[in-house]
């Protein structure tokens, strides 16, 4: 099974941080990682760094494994604004933005120096 990561940056309404966070972080999570594919999931607050750009301050990275990720993403639609995934009046959906990032290579990990050198 083939693995993806879909990232969503977001920003609350003005003036709605706390509850944004709040629903955020304790409900959607969850709500989310109950669509089909979506195995984990991980919060960040966002910094731009060397002169990029500013972005929206809030990112949210969801691992999904699945043969098919359209059809996660597409099942993760069908429950937005349902009773399986109420969507917050915090939230400032229309600043929204994903993407899908399919792998090209394995996952590399730094190996730990041996005593040796």
């Amino acid at each position: 099974m083939a693995k993806y990561l879909f990232l969503v940056f977001t920003t609350p309404q003005a003036g709605q941080d706390e509850e944004y966070n709040s629903w955020y972080n304790n409900q959607h999570l969850d709500d989310v990682l109950h669509a089909k594919g979506f195995v984990a999931a991980q919060r960040f607050q966002v910094a731009p760094q060397f002169g990029a750009p500013e972005i929206l301050p809030y990112l949210s990275i969801y691992e999904i494994e699945a043969d098919d990720p359209q059809a996660a993403l597409a099942d993760l639609s069908d429950r937005a604004g349902t009773a399986a995934m109420q969507i917050s009046d915090a939230l400032n959906s229309e600043a929204s933005m994903t993407y899908l990032a399919t792998p090209l290579t394995e996952r590399m990990s730094r190996v730990a120096p041996t005593s040796e050198g």
